[in-house]
């Protein structure tokens, strides 16, 4: 399969669990990290704020708040086709853009930079166990991470795991993968 038929595999894939089941994994996803020292070291995280049927982020922000943690979540520059991350502090500092994604607005948030970020939990529809993975198809992250020195992990569903992806030179791999079933440590990330 090729990229975009993979996706839309794994998509129709994704919108079929039951949001029982949602909850519950996103949970155990949610307790796997929390309970790993690499959430433990670290002060800034970067994030996305999720959507069904994506690993449920709005707990780890709370979690990560509670803890004293800064959050930074993206805020897309389609003209430029870059990223840049924002500190939020509060849910009310977000806002619907396109796609019905939250963003953080510009006048109440100020841009962190990315050598101020000590881990990216970077979001995707499919894995491999060595790190590949398959994003939406913006390439935000990948040219994001191209020159990110921090720890890059990604919160997937076992049902997002594959054998293999088809990848191009400037795909970037996460270190680590958290599943429902626990940890996949990935070989060192590489493009």
């Amino acid at each position: 399969m090729n990229k975009k038929e993979l996706r839309k595999y794994l998509k129709q894939k994704l919108d079929t669990m039951n949001p029982e089941t949602y909850h519950r994994y996103s949970s155990f996803i949610a307790s796997h990290l929390f309970n790993h020292n690499m959430w433990e070291k670290h002060d800034t995280i970067a994030l996305t704020i999720s959507r069904f049927p994506e690993v449920d982020t709005w707990p780890i922000i709370r979690k990560a708040w509670e803890k004293g943690k800064k959050v930074v979540v993206p805020k897309c520059l389609p003209e430029q086709r870059q990223m840049i991350f924002k500190e939020i502090t509060s849910f009310d500092q977000l806002e619907k853009v396109y796609f019905g994604l939250l963003e953080p607005v510009d006048k109440l948030t100020k841009e962190v930079l990315k050598t101020d970020i000590d881990m990216i939990i970077v979001p995707g529809l499919g894995y491999t166990a060595n790190g590949s993975r398959l994003g939406f198809g913006g390439g935000y992250y990948d040219r994001y991470l191209e020159d990110y020195k921090g720890e890059t992990l990604s919160l997937a569903f076992s049902e997002q795991m594959v054998e293999d992806l088809p990848t191009e030179k400037h795909d970037c791999r996460v270190g680590a993968i958290i599943t429902e079933k626990g940890w996949i440590s990935c070989m060192e990330r590489k493009k």
